[in-house]
């Protein structure tokens, strides 16, 4: 964990450091005056390499191919053209969104131009495309922090999220990127297992620590679910409310544990681009409702600055409980590890 905060700083600058000074500025005086003021540009990214995904996770719209907008995968000449606009600013990209990213051929390659332009840049898989070619591929190209779901320790568990999903696949690529690593004497890509507590594989959450330990893995984290409908309850929500983003009321129905406060730091420090160049204002925003721009017809930092990004963080201020996307949203909410 130590090598992997290091990673991230060393990927700082002096340009880097004074942009995020200046987004953190904007952003108390914003809060403080509940008028939206913006100086700098964004120190993080989220890209979305495809919305495709082989798996049918029952809380995910590529999982249950539900989508309202268009899908497909992101071209390298979108992807080439944000990071060359933005890349003395930032700092991080992940590259993940919705869907599984291995899935675009071109994805690894995206990887190794943003990590050539001095950014740390992680991803989310759920494992399965990693064969031992790809893993080779994947350290390869300088990914510096590697998210694998695992979401159980035995398929019956795994499976009753993971839907059509293979916990021999997860921890066969987990296999395949461990010696990698050792055959490359690469320290990254950083890997993380990463554990969806629901109510399916809470029992398991010690298995998974000790899982974990055996398959050579840097970290594990335990991340509270998102659910869409949760009001009423939901089989998914863990009994143990240590690891639920709800709480039970004494009348039954569930509430989100987080007070919903008239601020949020993204608003001023990130923004999500999605295949086709769409810009939205965080990961919440999963069907692209709330499109604010698009890099195909404009620059991000007219998009940045523009009438539709400064009005959507002036309502985050005044009245953020009245936007879709944010009813849900844990922003502030612990990660377990």
């Amino acid at each position: 964990m130590a090598n992997d905060n290091w990673a991230i700083l060393k990927k700082m600058t002096a340009k880097k450091a004074i942009n995020l000074a200046r987004l953190k500025l904007s952003f108390y005086y914003s809060r403080l005056t509940k008028k939206s003021k913006l100086k700098g540009r964004p120190f993080a990214l989220s890209i979305e390499p495809t919305t495709a995904c082989n798996l049918g996770c029952p809380e995910c719209p590529s999982g249950l191919k539900l989508f309202s907008r268009p899908t497909g995968n992101l071209k390298q000449t979108t992807n080439k053209k944000i990071i060359d606009e933005l890349a003395p600013y930032l700092s991080y990209i992940n590259f993940y969104f919705q869907g599984e990213p291995f899935i675009n051929p071109n994805f690894l390659e995206m990887v190794s131009y943003a990590a050539s332009k001095n950014i740390y840049t992680a991803t989310s898989t759920n494992a399965h495309f990693l064969t031992p070619e790809m893993a080779q591929k994947t350290v390869e190209s300088n990914l510096d922090r590697l998210i694998i779901s695992i979401d159980g320790t035995t398929q019956e568990t795994y499976e009753q999220y993971r839907i059509h999903g293979s916990l021999e696949k997860v921890m066969e690529g987990t296999r395949n990127i461990v010696s990698a690593k050792k055959e490359l004497k690469s320290k990254t890509p950083h890997l993380i297992f990463q554990f969806l507590v629901v109510k399916p594989n809470e029992h398991q959450i010690e298995e998974a620590k000790q899982l974990a330990k055996e398959m050579g893995v840097d970290e594990i984290k335990f991340k509270t679910a998102q659910v869409y409908n949760y009001k009423n309850g939901n089989p998914l929500i863990p009994q143990n409310e240590y690891y639920s983003r709800y709480k039970k009321q004494k009348d039954g129905t569930y509430r989100i544990k987080n007070e919903l406060l008239n601020q949020c730091w993204r608003m001023w420090s990130s923004a999500v681009l999605t295949w086709d160049g769409s810009v939205v204002p965080c990961c919440f925003d999963k069907d692209a409702k709330h499109q604010l721009g698009n890099i195909a017809f404009q620059s991000f930092n007219s998009i940045w600055k523009g009438k539709a990004y400064q009005k959507f963080r002036s309502n985050i201020l005044t009245s953020r409980n009245d936007i879709d996307i944010c009813q849900n949203c844990t922003e502030g909410s612990k990660v377990f590890g």
